[in-house]
């Protein structure tokens, strides 16, 4: 786009500035171009693969004055990684443009998708505004990105938008300096862009348009269930306020304890049922727009269903116009929930959701512009001050993780659960965003999808790739039939992951606790505490093993647990005690066979497991003999601890390498048999893994202790851990940007493959 003639001119100087990082889909050219114009500079600007590049002319101060505000004054969601400048021969033209984009070189930072910005949230609402309830507005500061776009650079050819052709009104927005929708590449209006329809089951349409949106509003407020497609795939949504309305939906998800997310029209709104602090509101509130783990409030008046037994309420705020406009019709909240059957990935088109949906919704609220991949809402939680990320996706993929140093060129394959994938890049590493457990072929095909997506997208070539050293994770089945890859312990995966996105180098104390993990003897672990060194690991402690009845099966029932626990302390006559709640929890039929499995070792596997002991403990308390869903048991032992405020703790000491927690159990028994309060025994037991990891801390000399694995989801573990290990003079290192939990093994098996290059 030309915007003045050319003309001579006796400008002293011209530089070609570059810049990397996030510099694309958020503005940042129109930016370039206001202020180019602003300083009377000439010049142009141009989207490259790898990011922005700029020529600039004019008086040496000037473009002193341009560089300097370049970096100072940028719009809010772009992110310079790095600038370089240099001069080159002045050219003599006058008068500042932007490019059509290069379309080779190496892929720079793509953005994620960006919440609605509060002058398109606006708009929608002004009858006089040619937008006036139209649910797809968006501008250079909002809307789709990494979801709609098919290949670098972010240009409206390159997007799933190029489909509609911009209308006049549009295209003069698109190409006006001024406005702020000066290069919006998804710029549409309800004349040119994606319409609304609301369809039956059988994909008949009742209605489109606005009174598509309506009579989706409608059918919730009347306790129907309706698939909607958003920015990143479908939700499955009902009235929050409806018993009758969850219960079938968890029937027909399968899902019968777990939390639902929620979505609220306000903020305010979510004050009324949650208590919510200035970093949460926040985070709320933020471009990314995540869900937030937020405690409930006493007054709230929200179904116990919504999330039985749990004290918080998974919320988040509408960040498209459409949930905006669907939130205003209903004014209350609704469950947000992932279109997809349990364990399966979510459905991103209509035509999909019609087949895997069936039966699960009653209706399918759809539009006509494509989803290019899934991405699913982001999860995080306020823990120590600052947030950490559960589950990354929506507003923070594919952001790159910065490691601070050169890495070669890995594509890691991640784990079986929580499973993401990542590339390596220069000193960055892309994490995709969560594509979820591999329990199912679909959720296999989505792992398969995205391992060809991430590196096609940033035209990325890998010298070697690395996968879990468990045999049997479908991650690592499908690395080891593509490749070599390098094998990497699960818990020195997740201990390096936690040391990249704090730039730490070693020597550090790594803390790994999660439920399960192939240890490099064969066995389980879990438990684990391992000196990082330059060059790889070294195991210092771990928890005192014991026996798993059933293998598997003790995962999903804590009573197993609890009773391989027991065996270890009692022997055989554990099954004799049967005031115990693990023993009194079967039959006595069962109880010998149990006494068979551990006696002969039968279908039993030794672990290591902080998880599985935490389960233990949940099944001696009656809270979770058996569980629904992973990790069900840990957060109600966490949940029992209420308000109890307590520095009191359980024996667990620490025997030469091994952390003992028989003292612990045993000491648990006498409480319970003392009528101790559940919560002052849960608060004891979590203060004894603490005091258990000051002790290995003590032990090892290191200054530097990382917290890492899926055990530190737990908000009262990691603050109190962070706390006690601050006090006793170490600098603990907790997540932020990357799950702890295996959503983050990923970028931790890039570094254990490029460290193994080193060796």
């Amino acid at each position: 786009m030309r915007t003045d003639a050319p003309a001579t001119s006796t400008h002293a100087e011209r530089r070609r500035i570059s810049l990397t990082g996030c510099v694309q889909g958020v503005g940042f050219r129109p930016f370039v171009y206001r202020l180019a114009k602003q300083l009377m500079l000439s010049g142009w600007v141009n989207n490259t693969p790898q990011g922005v590049e700029i020529e600039i002319e004019g008086a040496a101060g000037t473009i002193d004055l341009f560089e300097k505000q370049l970096q100072g004054e940028a719009p809010v969601h772009a992110r310079i990684h790095t600038l370089n400048s240099q001069r080159v021969a002045p050219l003599g033209v006058v008068g500042f443009e932007i490019r059509e984009s290069a379309a080779s070189g190496v892929i720079g930072t793509i953005p994620p998708d960006l919440a609605v910005c509060a002058e398109c949230a606006r708009e929608i609402f002004e009858p006089q505004n040619r937008r006036y309830r139209y649910p797809f507005t968006n501008c250079t500061h909002c809307g789709p990105r990494f979801s709609i776009l098919e290949r670098a650079p972010y240009d409206r050819a390159n997007t799933s938008m190029k489909c509609f052709e911009m209308c006049a009104a549009c295209a003069v927005e698109y190409g006006d300096p001024a406005d702020r929708r000066f290069h919006a590449q998804p710029n549409a209006c309800p004349a040119c862009g994606p319409q609304l329809q609301l369809w039956d089951a059988a994909g008949r349409t009742l209605a489109q348009r606005d009174d598509a949106l309506n009579a989706a509003a409608a059918a919730i407020q009347a306790g129907k269930i309706v698939a909607v497609k958003g920015i990143g795939g479908f939700q499955l949504m009902v009235d929050a306020r409806s018993d009758s309305a969850i219960a079938r939906l968890r029937e027909r998800k399968h899902r019968d304890a777990k939390p639902f997310a929620l979505m609220f029209p306000l903020l305010d709104a979510i004050r009324v049922e949650c208590e919510v602090d200035t970093l949460e509101a926040e985070l709320l509130t933020s471009a990314a727009a995540p869900i937030v783990i937020l405690q409930r409030s006493a007054a709230s008046r929200l179904p116990e269903i919504l999330a039985p037994r749990h004290p918080t309420l998974g919320a988040m705020l509408p960040y498209s116009p459409l949930h905006i406009l669907l939130l205003d019709a209903l004014k209350a909240p609704v469950v947000a929930t992932s279109g997809n059957v349990s364990d399966e990935p979510i459905c991103i088109d209509e035509h999909e959701a019609l087949r895997r949906l069936a039966g699960l919704a009653d209706l399918f609220l759809v539009h006509d512009r494509p989803i290019v991949r899934a991405v699913d809402d982001s999860v995080v939680r306020v823990f120590a001050g600052r947030e950490m990320m559960l589950r990354r996706a929506r507003g923070y993929a594919p952001l790159p993780i910065r490691v601070g140093f050169t890495l070669p060129g890995i594509t890691a394959f991640g784990a079986h659960v929580k499973n993401s994938v990542a590339i390596s890049r220069g000193d960055e590493v892309i994490v995709s965003q969560h594509v979820g457990d591999l329990e199912t072929a679909e959720a296999r095909a989505a792992l398969e999808t995205t391992l060809r997506d991430l590196p096609r997208l940033f035209e990325h070539e890998a010298e070697l790739s690395a996968a879990d050293v468990h045999p049997d994770y479908a991650s690592t089945r499908l690395a080891l039939r593509t490749g070599a890859p390098v094998l990497v312990q699960h818990h020195y995966a997740h201990v390096l992951s936690c040391m990249a996105e704090n730039e730490l180098q070693a020597p550090v104390l790594g803390v790994a606790w999660d439920g399960a993990g192939l240890g490099l003897d064969g066995a389980s672990w879990g438990g684990e505490f391992l000196a990082i060194n330059a060059s790889g690991f070294e195991r210092v402690a771990h928890l005192r093993p014991f026996l798993l009845p059933g293998g598997d099966a003790a995962a999903r029932e804590p009573r197993r647990t609890a009773l391989g626990v027991l065996y270890e302390i009692f022997g055989t006559e554990v099954f004799e005690r049967t005031e115990l709640a693990p023993v009194q929890a079967f039959s006595a039929h069962e109880r010998m066979q149990l006494l068979t499995v551990l006696s002969r070792k039968v279908n039993t596997h030794e672990t290591t497991s902080i998880g599985r002991l935490c389960d233990a403990v949940a099944a001696l308390l009656k809270l979770c003999p058996v569980s629904s869903f992973e990790g069900q048991a840990a957060m109600l032992l966490e949940f029992a601890i209420g308000e109890v405020a307590t520095d009191a703790s359980y024996a667990m000491p620490l025997r030469g390498t091994i952390v003992d927690w028989e003292p612990a159990v045993r000491e648990i028994l006498a409480d319970l048999s003392d009528h101790v309060s559940v919560a002052l025994i849960a608060a004891k037991f979590h203060n004894a893994l603490v005091e258990a990891i000051i002790s290995v801390a003590r032990a090892s000399g290191q200054s530097a202790v990382a917290l890492s694995g899926g055990c530190f989801q737990n908000k009262y573990l990691t603050e109190r851990a962070v706390a006690r290990l601050r006090a006793s003079g170490f600098t603990p290192y907790w997540h932020r940007r990357v799950p702890p939990n295996d959503g983050g093994i990923a970028l931790g098996q890039i570094l254990a493959a490029a460290r193994s290059l080193e060796t």
